[in-house]
């Protein structure tokens, strides 16, 4: 795990606290349709507040790309972070510059401010020394509470570690306490679930885990193009047949490193991706010329379920087939469902991340069962990889 001072080290007493958030929530019609991003900083600045320290969170939201655009304002987030708190959180109209140390310099110990959208300035993406001291001379102390954003090396995510004292928030330490955990220092075996649309979006990925994990689960619209590769006809389904050499590229990795690649038996197979398709289940051999395939099969859960359950350590990032309508959300729901089982039972790690993957686990009821599920999207699938991450090196 990545070197790193803690909050509990944290000298805060009367200070100001510049917090890096990830409060880019989904918002519609200016109000916040799904507020776990700030649910999740909550811990964070009541410990900060507990201890003395005057809290300014710091965020960016959406792509303003250095300029302002009404739509895309924190100000909305200020009350919605203050319900959560149970107090007042006041807002300045801009992160820098005299509005900001205007409001920042009001704040008495215990009381929290909310700032501006960063990249409403260039100097946020480019990491541009300027705005860093310009954001510093607001806070004494910096902590890191988005693990969602330290894969970009962005002035608030890797240039304020440089100029403040800097400490991981506590959503940050669990983030990677939880992931170290899971690929780092795992209890074997482990078993990975990758899916989604395409491979090209995860070669990387898959490349990495053949040399980490004793299983590697393909799903999605990923596994027709492995399926495609070993010569099985995949009809009308999602596949990167240019891929097909990669594909067996990674099924040749995978077997040097001893790593077990589970792809389906059988599948769901549909004439359309819609509601109400007439839907059939096949062996994986025998998918019909004109139809696709939406989602794993009853055989391919069941034979899941008991490998899940010899392994003890689960890494899950993409659904199993096309959960967003139904019945192809079957195979996705079983399987986490089984995850969240193991877990409560003490059987399993699991740790689950990604935009759709958390969508899936919502949908499934099991959130609160696993592990741990990061938000993260970007920096999920980086760390999966196996590369460094800018705002968490800064940390160390």
């Amino acid at each position: 795990m990545p070197a790193f001072k803690s909050l509990a080290q944290a000298d805060v007493s009367g200070k100001s606290v510049l917090l890096r958030a990830d409060l880019n929530v989904p918002m519609k019609d200016g109000q916040v349709t799904d507020a776990t991003r700030i649910e999740r900083l909550i811990p964070s600045i009541k410990a900060l507040t507990a201890k003395g320290a005057k809290v300014v969170v710091l965020s960016h939201f959406d792509r303003p790309k250095g300029k302002r655009v009404p739509s895309m304002s924190l100000a909305p987030l200020a009350p919605v972070l203050g319900k959560l708190l149970g107090q007042d959180v006041a807002f300045a109209g801009d992160c820098i510059g005299d509005a900001a140390q205007k409001v920042v310099d009001a704040l008495k110990p215990g009381q929290v401010a909310l700032l501006e959208n960063l990249r409403y300035h260039a100097g946020e993406e480019s990491n541009d020394p300027a705005f860093v001291k310009a954001l510093a001379s607001l806070g004494d102390v910096y902590v890191n509470d988005a693990f969602s954003a330290a894969h970009r090396a962005h002035a608030s995510t890797e240039g304020l570690a440089h100029m403040l004292p800097a400490y991981a928030g506590l959503q940050m330490q669990a983030e990677l306490e939880a992931l170290t955990a899971a690929l780092e220092h795992p209890k074997k075996p482990v078993m990975a679930i990758v899916g989604g649309a395409k491979i090209s979006t995860k070669l990387d990925v898959l490349n990495h885990l053949t040399g980490k994990v004793d299983m590697l689960v393909i799903g999605g619209g990923m596994a027709n193009t492995f399926l495609n590769a070993q010569g099985i006809d995949v009809g009308k389904s999602l596949c990167e047949r240019d891929l097909a050499g990669t594909a067996r590229e990674i099924l040749k990795n995978a077997k040097a490193n001893g790593c077990e690649i589970l792809l389906p038996t059988d599948a769901v197979v549909a004439d359309a991706f819609k509601a109400g398709a007439d839907s059939a289940v096949c062996d994986i051999t025998a998918v019909p010329a004109d139809r696709m395939i939406l989602d794993i099969g009853p055989a391919s859960v069941k034979a899941l379920e008991a490998k899940l359950a010899a392994c003890k350590t689960l890494l899950w990032n993409g659904p199993l087939g096309a959960f967003e309508i139904k019945p192809f959300d079957t195979a996705t729901m079983a399987i986490a469902a089984k995850a969240a089982e193991l877990t409560k039972a003490g059987q399993l790690i699991s740790v689950a991340g990604g935009g759709d993957t958390v969508a899936a686990l919502n949908a499934a009821g099991v959130v609160d069962q696993l592990s741990y599920v990061s938000t993260a999207g970007g920096a999920f699938l980086e760390w999966m990889e196996g590369k460094e991450l800018p705002g968490v090196k800064a940390l160390g």
